[in-house]
């Protein structure tokens, strides 16, 4: 989907190949503190996003999110002892992605949504210049493309060796609650939905040496392909797990 952009930014439209449109619903602009924000009808979308990686829901989740006992944590097989490299191959605005890397992974953070992507390299770039979080988000690389299509061509660009796949796809819901949330609804104008989402699970079983696990609402259906090894559940949420081999004193 395309949208407008904010004065200055057109080194950043050409790198990301945004075609830009005065008309859209949506905008990429700098907002007074110099940040990159998306936003449009605020009725509609509600506040502007930005990835901010130093305050607001990172540092809470940073500071009192659980470590290593945290849904995505034990999923990716984070343990005493074991630190596996990820991949997050469908990186939306890098919540899990900072998560593990607060942890001691290195992450691999793809997305294939341009705008959302300028948001994670300007919130990298920001965090960056911060004391307490530059050794964490220096564990963290970032890669503008689509999964589904060039996975291993993205991953073998970055020098990555990926033990463990991150998915969280963008699935259509039958719920209608599930459009509830404004950022929802802005990130599904933008991505729509991974309709190929059997082809994303084959291609990240392909580059995962050790193992995939895609998040799920609780509730939903396994992605169509081979059956999970594992599961994890909590309340609204549940990781879907396939093994290779164990992560064992990696």
């Amino acid at each position: 989907m395309r949208v407008a952009l904010g004065e200055g930014l057109g080194e950043l439209a050409q790198r990301f190949s945004i075609d830009p449109d005065p008309q859209a619903g949506l905008s990429l602009a700098r907002d007074a503190e110099g940040r990159l924000v998306l936003g449009g009808d605020s009725k509609v979308y509600g506040n502007p996003l930005w990835v901010d990686f130093v305050a607001g829901r990172s540092a809470h989740r940073r500071r009192f999110g659980g470590g290593r006992g945290q849904l995505v944590a034990r999923a990716c097989g984070l343990a005493k002892g074991v630190t596996p490299s990820v991949v997050d191959a469908t990186a939306g605005l890098g919540r899990d992605a900072f998560v593990l890397a607060t942890l001691g992974a290195e992450v691999l953070m793809i997305e294939r949504v341009a705008a959302i992507a300028a948001l994670l390299e300007d919130g990298l770039m920001r965090a960056a210049t911060d004391p307490e979080i530059a050794e964490i988000v220096a564990r963290m690389q970032l890669r503008h493309g689509d999964s589904t299509q060039h996975l291993s061509a993205l991953v073998e660009a970055s020098g990555f060796a990926p033990q463990v796949i991150h998915l969280d796809p963008m699935f259509p819901h039958r719920d209608k609650s599930a459009l509830v949330k404004k950022e929802m609804r802005l990130f599904r104008e933008l991505a729509g939905t991974d309709d190929d989402a059997p082809r994303l699970l084959e291609a990240a079983l392909d580059v995962a040496t050790h193992r995939v696990v895609v998040k799920r609402p609780r509730k939903a259906p396994p992605i169509d392909g081979p059956e999970p090894r594992h599961q994890l559940e909590e309340k609204t949420s549940r990781y879907d797990i396939y093994v290779h081999q164990s992560l064992t004193g990696v």
